[in-house]
């Protein structure tokens, strides 16, 4: 079978879809050879999603049938340089059997929409240099990949003994 774009809605998440959510994230961390790393729960992503103050929203693509099989979370940034908040995409994932019905082109369109309605000044995001097929449809679609960049990040304990830095 085919995947065809008109049998899925692009809509953002509710909360009855976090357990969905967090069942793509799984299936991402595999794919990504990060499953170790995972810590996140429905219950721990729910506060963040729908709480009294969320701090990321997400966008789902649910099939015909009802089944959520594809997620993308983000979150507002902020541009000194711009002065101007940015759309960060943390995370944009389509099932395998789901690939070929244009929803990770939909998902960044409609990401991209929602930057310029809300007048955010750019949107962007992180791929790993390996997944040489994600970087060439990034750049197909206007991304300008930036090589003189590296993510920095502090994370558990490494994170805990920075805080901790006696100045």
């Amino acid at each position: 079978m085919t995947a065809t774009p008109d049998r899925y809605t692009l809509r953002p998440a509710r909360p009855a879809d976090v357990p969905a959510i967090v069942g793509l994230i799984g299936e991402l961390a595999d794919f990504e050879s990060l499953s170790h790393l995972m810590e996140v729960t429905p219950e721990k992503l729910h506060p963040h999603l729908f709480g009294e103050r969320p701090v990321a929203e997400a966008m789902v693509a649910e099939h015909e049938r009802g089944e959520i099989v594809a997620f993308a979370l983000t979150f507002v940034n902020f541009s000194t340089f711009l002065a101007k908040p940015g759309l960060y995409l943390e995370d944009l994932y389509v099932q395998p059997a789901h690939r070929g019905a244009r929803l990770g082109t939909r998902m960044l369109t409609r990401l991209a929409q929602i930057a310029v309605e809300r007048g955010y000044g750019r949107f962007e995001w992180c791929v790993l240099d390996w997944n040489e097929n994600a970087i060439r449809f990034y750049e197909k679609m206007g991304a300008t990949i930036m090589p003189d960049w590296r993510l920095c990040r502090v994370t558990g304990e490494s994170l805990a003994q920075l805080s901790e830095r006696a100045e």
